[in-house]
C-alpha cells in the first residue's frame, strides 16, 4: 500500500486585532493531529501562504504530545514550510488547516488558499480544519461555480466559545460567517471534542477536537470511512 500524503496549510500572521494580540496556528491543533497521522504512517508536509517559519501559540511543555513535536523533525521542517503558491494540491491525498487565531487574519481570504481548497475539492482529495481552521472554507468557489460551503455539513469554533476566548480580537465570528455561506454548523458544548464528517470534508470544533479529526482523516485515507 502507498503512503498517503497530507499537506498541512498555516498561517503566517503574528498578531490580530485592535490590541494587537500575539498569535499563530494553535500548537496542540497541529502537534496532535501531526502524532495521529505519524502513529499511522502518513506522511505529512508543511505549507504556508508566504512559506518560512510559521508563528505558533498556545504550547504547553507539560503535554507529552506538544513536547514530542516541539523536538520533533517534523517541526524543523515545518521551519523551512513551502510558499502555497509554489505546490500543488494534487500532489496529496488531503490538506488541513489547524487553528489558531492566526487563520482569522490570513487563511480566512489569501487567494492562493481559497484556489488551493478548490483546487484539492474539484480534483478529489480530502478537505480537514479544525477550530478556526475552516476559515480556509470561506469564498471557495468550486469550478462548477458552486460555492464550496453551500449545504456542507461542519464545525467550528463556536461563537460561545469566542465569547469567552477572542471575540474582542477577531475581525469577525467564524460560525456566524460559515453560516452565512449556507454551512450547516452544528457544534457540542465549549470545548468538547466535535468532529463532523461530510464526505470528503473534514472539520473539528476546537482544540479537543485535533485528534479526534486526525483519526477520523486516518479512516478516509485507509479507505474505511463511509
Amino acid at each position: 500500500m502507498s503512503v498517503k500524503h497530507v499537506l498541512f496549510i498555516l498561517t503566517n500572521a503574528t498578531e490580530i486585532g485592535p490590541n494587537k494580540r500575539a498569535t499563530g496556528y494553535f500548537f496542540p491543533e497541529v502537534a496532535h493531529p501531526f502524532e495521529v497521522l505519524d502513529h499511522a504512517g502518513i506522511a505529512v508536509e508543511f505549507a504556508s501562504p508566504l512559506g518560512g517559519t510559521p508563528p505558533h501559540d498556545g504550547y504547553d511543555e507539560s503535554d507529552p504530545s506538544q513536547l514530542a513535536f516541539r523536538n520533533s523533525s517534523a517541526i524543523r521542517r515545518m521551519a523551512h514550510s513551502r510558499k502555497l503558491s509554489e505546490v500543488d494540491v494534487l500532489n496529496y491525498d488531503a490538506i488541513f488547516f489547524p487553528g489558531g487565531l492566526g487563520p482569522m487574519v490570513d487563511i480566512s481570504k489569501d487567494p492562493d488558499v481559497k484556489q488551493a481548497v478548490a483546487r484539492a475539492w474539484d480534483g478529489g482529495k480530502l478537505v480537514a480544519a479544525v477550530c478556526h481552521g475552516p476559515a480556509a472554507l470561506l469564498d471557495v468557489t468550486l469550478a462548477n461555480g458552486a460555492p464550496l460551503l453551500q449545504g456542507r455539513k461542519l464545525t467550528s469554533f463556536s461563537n460561545a466559545e469566542e465569547a469567552v476566548y477572542a471575540q474582542a480580537d477577531v475581525p469577525f465570528l467564524l460560525e456566524d460567517a460559515l453560516r452565512a455561506a449556507g454551512a450547516e454548523h452544528s457544534s457540542a458544548d465549549p470545548w468538547q471534542a466535535r468532529v463532523v464528517v461530510d464526505g470528503r470534508l473534514i472539520t473539528g470544533q476546537n482544540p479537543a477536537s485535533g485528534a479526534p479529526l486526525a483519526q477520523e482523516l486516518v479512516k478516509a485515507l485507509q479507505g474505511e470511512s463511509k
